[in-house]
């Protein structure tokens, strides 16, 4: 792919806590291309498989932002949340082609697992540090839960989905909340894991790319 389409990003290149792997070179190099994939197909893998059991709507987010955050961290680059989220859903079309994933590929899963990354890119475009870093972080993470419970929500509506066993009524009432409140602290928890608050002195900084 083009270099150019992952140009650097100066203000998550000097916060984040992976700086040691990042490099400052203006072409992205083919690790980080690798990486990327690597983290959008670990999104999908965790979204599918993984299942905390916390019977809380809207949790899963969680297993998405952080594998994402962790691509950021590793290449703080422009559109490169974009990118992953592209990867993403491809491999989670993928599985459900396989026939894997059962529950975990509602429409709802597929929402956040797609528009995590190109939100984050969006909310974090003029990231300068200090605590608007994890509020970005925070604001992604809910403005993904918000688009996956309206669009699982209406799924529900219209019969495309069962409400698990539940009255849509009783699920919304419920979910409106969570998914809300699961949105925010999976943004903000990915953020803080991965990035720091504050700016990184130039002796901390990523190496330069050969």
């Amino acid at each position: 792919m083009a270099s150019g389409m992952l140009p650097q990003h100066e203000g998550l290149r000097a916060t984040t806590r992976l700086g040691f792997l990042a490099t400052t070179g203006e072409n992205a190099q083919t690790w980080e291309w690798l990486v990327l994939i690597g983290a959008g197909m670990t999104a999908a893998v965790a979204s599918t498989f993984l299942d905390f059991n916390l019977r809380i709507p809207g949790h899963a987010i969680l297993q998405v932002v952080v594998p994402i955050a962790a691509g950021l961290a590793i290449v703080p680059r422009r559109n490169a949340g974009t990118f992953m989220g592209l990867t993403a859903l491809i491999t989670k079309l993928g599985l459900r082609l396989s026939g894997f994933g059962g529950d975990g590929l509602s429409l709802g899963a597929m929402t956040s697992l797609t528009a995590t990354g190109p939100l984050l890119d969006w909310t974090l475009r003029r990231n300068q540090g200090g605590w608007l870093l994890y509020l970005n972080f925070a604001l992604a993470g809910l403005m993904s839960n918000l688009l996956a419970l309206f669009v699982r929500g209406a799924a529900k509506l219209t019969g495309f989905e069962h409400a698990s066993g539940r009255p849509l009524a009783a699920w919304l009432a419920q979910a409106s909340v969570t998914y809300v409140v699961c949105g925010l602290l999976a943004g903000l928890v990915s953020g803080m894991l991965w990035f720091y608050g504050t700016k990184r002195h130039q002796s901390a900084m990523p190496r330069e790319a050969p």
